[in-house]
């Protein structure tokens, strides 16, 4: 697909302000893009860093570190600053204390129920491209989809901005509905491709459909165009397609050993956590180990059924968010394991990697719906809280 530049519009002021509440989870247009400088600010809590506390029964204690309105991802920049998306559109660049942050571009989202400005990566070439990829919903012709796209953190006298930003790619088709855009990013260790997710849109029979981006894991080039010598394009698949038969598919890390593991929500249970492997079928909406929100059964998974079952899965759900893998130092008799952030389960939890095998791992009561979990340059776990009436929180984590 060719990139397009998208439209900046006349620079605003911007600080934090009410945003839309999360969307529920489970209990051919060029979007435009507004691109605004940021100006520093404090943060709601501008004082020294609370000691942690520390909930019995959990090996670590909790340090809030800032408050947002309803955010939705995050990732450290390597001064250990961070960006955060928030699901009205806004994209904060935040101290690594908190205290202080500043709005770098303002996206145009459609962010009614699940949609607005989703996941934030780094370029793997960050440190010399400046380039940020980050995903959003927007509407289109015949309904809405989820976009990615990238632009450069340029900054100059204190003031940061997201720059030069265009499209790469967008989902097809168009559908509407306000539910199950996905749109995780995960490059793969080299560098060299950028995995996406595209969830169904609630539409079912579209992550079964060979010619539609929905309801997969794409396979895509730094530029967005279909990676070469994708599995199922020979087959008469979208030549983007890496696996098919998927969800809501809202996490996506790779681990030390260059596994690409994958979460997503089933229906009335049947949560998931896959092994992604190139040109499987994993099933939705044919084969869930859940069953219909009207009660309808949906055949389980079994063996011989010619798709790829999960490796872990959830009943009843535990509705995951944001998906990380620990390599770090703090945790050391976690390194290795994934975290899952629990929406309507208000958990963090964990689950124990084994080469290609899983198994569950510990659940701990955070008291608020996560939406993201990501690990810190100091080897903590950072967990965002998804708003609303979680509070929005960004929390870390460090040993008890």
């Amino acid at each position: 697909m060719m990139k397009m530049p998208l439209l900046a519009a006349l620079p605003v002021a911007l600080l934090a302000c009410s945003g839309n509440g999360p969307g529920p989870d489970e209990t051919g247009n060029t979007p435009p893009v507004t691109v605004t400088p940021g100006t520093p600010s404090p943060s709601p809590s501008a004082s020294a860093t609370p000691p942690a506390t520390v909930v019995d029964g959990q090996p670590f204690g909790r340090t809030v570190i800032a408050d947002f309105d309803a955010p939705w991802a995050m990732t450290f920049l390597p001064d250990r600053r961070m960006l955060v998306t928030e699901k009205d559109g806004r994209m904060l660049l935040v101290t690594a204390d908190g205290q202080a942050r500043q709005t770098v571009a303002t996206v145009a989202v459609d962010s009614a129920g699940q949609g607005g400005l989703m996941d934030v990566v780094l370029a793997p070439d960050f440190a010399q491209s400046r380039r940020v990829y980050f995903t959003y919903s927007a509407a289109a012709d015949g309904g809405k989809r989820v976009v990615l796209a990238r632009g450069r953190l340029q900054e100059a006298n204190g003031t940061a901005q997201l720059t030069g930003i265009e499209t790469l790619w967008t989902a097809t088709p168009a559908v509407t509905g306000d539910g199950h855009y996905s749109g995780r990013i995960a490059f793969s260790p080299d560098g060299q491709y950028l995995f996406l997710t595209a969830g169904d849109r609630q539409k079912f029979t579209p992550a079964q459909d060979p010619k539609a981006t929905l309801g997969k894991v794409l396979r895509l080039t730094p530029d967005g165009q279909p990676a070469p010598g994708n599995p199922l394009a020979a087959q008469g698949f979208d030549p983007a397609v890496w696996s098919y038969g998927h969800r809501n598919l809202l996490g996506l890390a790779f681990d030390a050993s260059g596994n690409l593991w994958e979460q997503e929500m089933g229906p009335k249970g049947g949560d998931e956590v896959n092994l992604i492997l190139p040109g499987r079928n994993y099933g939705w909406p044919n084969a869930s180990n859940g069953s219909h929100y009207d009660g309808r059964d949906i055949p389980d998974h079994r063996a011989g059924d010619g798709y790829e079952a999960p490796k872990v899965w959830w009943n009843p759900v535990i509705s995951p968010g944001g998906l990380m893998i620990y390599s770090g130092s703090l945790f050391p008799q976690w390194r290795g394991a994934a975290f899952i952030g629990g929406l309507s389960s208000k958990a963090l939890i964990r689950v124990d990697l084994n080469g290609t095998s899983a198994a569950k791992g510990d659940q701990w009561d955070m008291g608020a719906r996560i939406r993201e979990v990501e690990q810190g340059p100091d080897g903590a776990i950072y967990v965002l809280e998804d708003g609303g009436d979680s509070q929005g929180r960004l929390i870390k984590l460090t040993p008890a």
